[in-house]
């Protein structure tokens, strides 16, 4: 391949790919717009016209952002490869550090980094401080802010670096099969991430207690012993220090699970309803949705180092990209920038997978507790958290990864049906 005809392919599947993303908002904005006026049928009971529209005008806002955001990351994306940008920034910093050696990869990498930052921070600032706060969601201050800006800064600077000077080191001295190598070393990381992080990473963000409402323990303790699942404990995070938002997750594996409740879950939701929610959650474990994740993640990422691999020594991928330097660096930037333009069309496949799995869960959830508390459970989420009721289809088929909230609250109510015939 010559380098105008893959800077071509660049250029119409980026388009395209933008194109695709700009409409479907489009879509999603209309939509939800014209079915603000009334609350769907199976939720007018339930929801009031107010909260719904609220949701609306929610959704609205956030999606008015996104294509904002999206336009910027475009810029930015072809500011980086066909306008040249990342070859100035080369440039740059091999005039300061050594051309090719660890600091310059490490700069560069850093530039980039920094660069994207940047590029995001008017969006995540006006998302957090101007939409959430309006819509009565955001707890954070800038002072809270600007720690956790701090500390994930720190945090990545310390994890990344290391973990990047391995992966560059790995693919100058492994020969032509570096890529099996990294893959190998990149799992292991995973892995070891899954295990360090509910109570290493986490802490560092958020306090962590043990729960210690007796009754609910109780109730929670017995739905762990008839799903036959141990854990390293009950825990409530405040959450309500960034967020109003509410949500419950278990996080590690082995004998570092920890099952994670979330303050404001606790104060809206009854007891049965927490026991249902986290009967889903546990739903996923049950069924290996985890471990399912994790073996695609290694099919995906072996699939695609191994295409790194054939494309690091083809002159044509870096001119193509508007580099003229090849090396490993550069390589692994330009692969990572390159490499979501060519893959849009596996949106929805996952999304698809991800909403067969809540499917699952949910009738897991069903079949160990109660399905009626699981719709109201999910009810009162859907009106606390403000998620509109009238997404669009398309939208939701390519982006969701949890099914709509009539789709799911009808199987949920189908069950409880079925359950007392």
């Amino acid at each position: 391949m010559t380098p105008s005809a893959f800077a071509s392919l660049f250029l119409i599947f980026l388009t395209l790919s933008l194109t695709l993303r700009l409409w479907l908002a489009i879509r999603q904005i209309r939509h939800v717009a014209a079915h603000r006026s009334a609350v769907p049928a199976e939720f007018a009971e339930k929801i009031s016209l107010e909260e719904h529209q609220k949701a609306a005008d929610y959704s609205i806002a956030k999606t008015r952002l996104g294509i904002n955001s999206t336009i910027a990351e475009t810029a930015l994306l072809l500011g980086l490869t066909l306008a040249g940008g990342l070859h100035v920034l080369y440039n740059f910093w091999a005039g300061i550090f050594a051309n090719g050696g660890w600091l310059h990869s490490l700069a560069l990498f850093a530039s980039i980094a920094v660069a994207s930052f940047l590029v995001d921070l008017p969006f995540s600032l006006y998302r957090t401080f101007r939409i959430e706060a309006a819509f009565g969601f955001n707890k954070l201050t800038p002072r809270l802010w600007l720690a956790d800006l701090v500390k994930g800064t720190l945090l990545g600077a310390a994890i990344g670096a290391p973990i990047l000077l391995v992966v560059l080191w790995l693919m100058g001295a492994m020969g032509s099969d570096w890529w099996f190598h990294v893959w190998l070393f990149w799992m292991g990381f995973n892995l070891l991430v899954l295990l360090l992080y509910p109570t290493v990473i986490a802490p560092i963000f958020n306090k962590f207690s043990p729960l210690e409402d007796d009754s609910l323990k109780a109730r929670i303790e017995g739905l762990l012993k008839r799903c036959g699942f141990t854990s390293a404990g009950l825990f409530i995070m405040d959450g309500s220090k960034r967020s109003s938002h509410g949500n419950a997750y278990f996080t590690g594996f082995g004998a570092a699970k920890r099952i994670v409740f979330f303050d404001t879950l606790i104060e809206r939701l009854s007891p049965p309803e927490v026991e249902a929610v986290l009967a889903h959650e546990l739903g996923h474990y049950k069924h290996g949705h985890i471990r399912k994740r994790i073996a695609l993640l290694a099919v995906m990422s072996l699939a695609f180092l191994w295409l790194l691999g054939q494309l690091i020594d083809a002159p044509w991928f870096y001119a193509g990209l508007g580099m003229p330097y090849q090396g490993t660096a550069v390589a692994l930037i330009l692969f990572s920038l390159a490499l979501p333009v060519f893959t849009f069309p596996l949106g929805p496949l996952s999304s698809a997978l991800s909403r067969k799995h809540e499917y699952e869960a949910d009738a897991y959830a069903a079949s160990q507790t109660q399905a009626g508390d699981l719709v109201t459970a999910l009810v009162k989420l859907y009106r606390d958290n403000a998620a509109t009721l009238t997404p669009d289809p398309l939208h939701s088929l390519y982006y969701d990864s949890h099914p709509p909230a009539s789709a799911r609250i009808a199987q949920l109510i189908q069950m409880k049906q079925g359950a007392h015939a």
